[in-house]
């Protein structure tokens, strides 16, 4: 499938209203907070994912619960966000602090707590990336706004202005935690709220993934991640079949050799 032919798809769906979008991603937000979950935190498992969103706990959990809140964190920010992409609210502050204090939630460590750090607060303190990527914590504010103007008031093609945006706000890197989860989830609404269809990062293509954030922040340049971002969208919602082996070839080839006086006995 060409990524043309899946935009044609999704736009055909015509989302207007929550239960219309609940529909049309009804295994979607399963597989997209399990993924966007494991690539950070690898005790994610697909089972309580699906456990957390369909029954709203886990039976018999023995791990570490810092897990659980991420993944009914992630439930809830979807729940949250419905209403804002139906009405197609545009990207802002106010809006992104709030995704990351619904995503994160339980979820930061002592020692940020410790340092006054907050979900749903930017940094207060320099937490760089890769090769020194990250705004210095006075200028994270100005730096969202400025991406969020552009975002709402530059024209273009929507699949580069999400990779852009995504690029750009992963180099701001503006919270002590969860820029990547909050990143993901916001490049999906801007999609959506422009009706192209989200796409899912696989956990199995992060070396890729990661490998394009690379690339923008030594070079500047987003072809690379535009694509990468086309291909994981169709391979997010094209229809995957296994073909299927035929009655003979799992019948045991002893069994089609006997004789007619074999069978006979």
């Amino acid at each position: 499938m060409k990524y043309s032919t899946l935009l044609k798809q999704w736009k055909a769906k015509n989302i207007t209203t929550v239960e219309d979008l609940d529909t049309a991603l009804s295994n979607f937000r399963i597989l997209f907070a399990y993924n966007s979950n494991v690539i950070e935190n690898p005790q994610t498992t697909y089972h309580d994912t699906r456990e957390i969103f369909e029954n709203g706990n886990v039976v018999n959990y023995t791990g570490d619960l810092r897990t659980i809140f991420e993944i009914k964190n992630q439930k809830e920010c979807y729940d949250y966000l419905r209403d804002l992409i139906i009405e197609k609210h545009p990207l802002d502050k106010e809006l992104i602090l709030a995704v990351h204090k619904k995503l994160m939630r339980g979820c930061y460590d002592e020692t940020r707590y410790g340092k006054g750090e907050i979900p749903g607060e930017y940094k207060k303190h320099d937490y760089i990336t890769g090769d020194n990527v990250g705004s210095d914590p006075q200028y994270v504010e100005d730096d969202i706004n400025k991406l969020c103007d552009e975002m709402n008031n530059v024209k273009g093609d929507n699949l580069i202005k999400a990779a852009y945006f995504h690029l750009n706000f992963e180099s701001i890197h503006p919270f002590a935690d969860g820029n990547g989860r909050v990143g993901r989830t916001l490049m999906n609404y801007y999609l959506m709220t422009n009706d192209y269809p989200p796409t899912i990062i696989y956990n199995e293509d992060k070396d890729t993934y990661y490998m394009g954030l690379t690339v923008f922040d030594k070079t500047g340049d987003i072809t690379g991640f535009k694509k990468f971002i086309e291909e994981e969208s169709v391979k997010t919602w094209e229809k995957r079949t296994i073909k299927k082996k035929s009655l003979e070839q799992y019948v045991k080839p002893e069994a089609n050799n006997k004789s007619k006086d074999d069978l006979e006995r």
